[in-house]
């Protein structure tokens, strides 16, 4: 099998990751669970496919580094791959993104989530484990506001991943280091692209940071992701990342900016064969700012259960609204995979039967 018969099948299955290492087994992560393709990848056919994905330039800064991070369309699907080296040899790890970009409904998220999108100024973090879907969330956010206002946006990615097309709003997306040396020199242009909306894929670095909070401070709202378990925690990283004569002015600048911290991880509903995002949402309101300023990072979790009037969600209220909710958008049909791993217990034959018996009944009422 190709490369692009690869990123082929991994689709067919649902996968939501392709995992290559030179003379080892394909890898795919199918619904969060790793499974074999029963294809081995040759030393061989993998550098001429990394050289081909590189390029020439591309391929010399890999050899150099050991490692590249690049984004590209094949086979129909958009891909984030990363390059790098093992003691094997070269490896990939694939993220193959969904095909269209999605709003929130189609991400199966609280519609209560586009609040975030609302305000002019200030700063929305979103954040969560690796693989929980920061990515899509920050892409479905856009499209909201794509959707529904006209707004200058700037994004700056390292790898560019979904691509936006214009509607209400003007997005111009730029790639790191393609387009900038750096998310530094890219946030400190951007500022001089009169923009509306900043959007920052991942805060790697304090001086990131830094920049960033200046950014939601001057007139703009800034959407940006960061890696943590819980909201927080990310607020925790963000502070702590700055050397300790300054926190408490890092702190007092978090706080006066912050809209709000959206942490998510993924849930699998077995009668669906569906992943969903499970979210915390934490809001700039008094009680919060309070916290932030004082450095009580450990009162958060009090804030966020005693917030739910203000619209705040913990990860145990938005379980129940999951348990509750059954409108889910399917973002692809249930492989057989699914059917022999989750095969339909009495529960879900009981819930068929009484769908067919609805039928019956609105058919007999229209009658």
């Amino acid at each position: 099998m190709t490369f692009h018969e690869w990123i082929r099948k991994a689709r067919e299955l649902g996968a939501s990751d392709l995992h290559v290492e030179a003379d080892g087994p394909l890898v795919v992560r199918v619904r969060g669970k790793l499974q074999h393709l029963g294809e081995t990848a040759s030393a061989v056919d993998l550098q001429r496919t990394s050289e081909n994905l590189l390029g020439a330039d591309g391929w010399a800064g890999f050899l150099s580094r050991g490692s590249a991070d690049i984004s590209v369309e094949i086979a129909g699907t958009r891909c984030r791959i990363n390059l790098f080296r093992t003691i094997r040899g070269i490896a990939l790890a694939v993220r193959l993104l969904a095909p269209a970009i999605k709003d929130l409904r189609s991400c199966n998220l609280h519609p209560a989530l586009r609040r975030l999108t609302e305000p002019t100024t200030g700063l929305v973090v979103i954040s969560g484990p690796t693989g929980s879907g920061k990515s899509t969330t920050l892409a479905a956010l856009i499209e909201e506001i794509n959707a529904t206002q006209a707004r200058n946006i700037i994004t700056l990615e390292s790898p560019l991943e979904y691509v936006h097309t214009n509607r209400r709003s003007f997005i111009r997306q730029r790639e790191i280091p393609t387009h900038s040396p750096s998310f530094e020199q890219a946030i400190t242009d951007a500022l001089r692209e009169n923009p509306d909306v900043l959007v920052i894929s991942e805060m790697r670095t304090p001086e990131v940071m830094r920049l960033t909070l200046n950014a939601a401070e001057t007139g703009h709202l800034v959407l940006a992701t960061m890696h943590s378990a819980t909201c927080a925690e990310a607020l925790t990283r963000i502070c702590m990342s700055f050397s300790a004569d300054i926190q408490a002015s890092i702190r007092a600048q978090l706080a006066d900016c912050l809209v709000g911290v959206l942490c998510q991880r993924l849930d699998y509903l077995s009668s669906r064969c569906l992943r969903v995002p499970r979210c915390e949402l934490l809001l700039g309101n008094t009680s919060a700012k309070g916290a932030i300023r004082a450095g009580a990072f450990s009162h958060l979790a009090n804030v966020i259960q005693s917030g739910g009037e203000d619209g705040m969600w913990s990860f145990d209220r938005y379980g129940r609204w999951i348990e509750q909710h059954t409108d889910w958008a399917l973002t692809s049909a249930p492989t057989a995979t699914d059917e022999k791993r989750s095969p339909a217990s009495t529960e879900d034959a009981l819930d068929a039967a009484e769908l067919t018996e609805l039928v019956h009944r609105l058919e007999k009422r229209s009658h």
